[in-house]
């Protein structure tokens, strides 16, 4: 899959995917959607991500999620 808003470049933020142009990394855009922020809350406190960028950088989450392996993780804990 092409990303057009995503990009990882060593250097920024140690080589985490960046939205574009900024560095602001998707971990970032989760941990705000996490927080209980919409899309909509992301651009308005980033006024230079459009939209687009944002669900994209969800998108890209989701992605990477399905086809990396994931951690056994002890939910009684």
């Amino acid at each position: 899959m092409v990303y057009q808003h995503i990009a990882s470049t060593p250097g920024i933020l140690g080589g985490k995917p960046c939205i574009k142009g900024t560095r602001i990394s998707v971990e970032l855009i989760l941990e705000t959607v996490a927080d209980g922020a919409s899309v909509a809350d992301i651009v308005r406190e980033f006024p230079q991500l459009s939209t687009d960028a944002v669900q994209e950088a969800i998108r890209y989450a989701i992605n990477t999620l399905r086809s990396e392996r994931i951690i056994d993780v002890d939910l009684a804990a």
